[in-house]
């Protein structure tokens, strides 16, 4: 948990990473039904790899915090 009055989107590399994955997935779900294949499977991969971005930078941001 966060200390009292410390800014909670202090990590900007973290909130970045998570709205591009937010902005991926808005993408991916207007236009799921009209992609092709191809274009499907490197949206997975590409899901995969912000996914793992995301927990990176969660990780490195409790660790500075600790």
């Amino acid at each position: 948990m966060s200390a009292p009055g410390r800014e909670r989107r202090s990590n900007r590399e973290l909130r970045e990473v998570l709205d591009e994955l937010v902005q991926h997935v808005r993408h991916v779900t207007r236009n799921v039904k009209t992609m092709p294949q191809t274009e499907l499977e490197y949206a997975e991969e590409r899901l995969e790899w912000l996914a793992e971005e995301v927990w990176r930078a969660a990780l490195e941001s409790q660790e500075k915090s600790s």
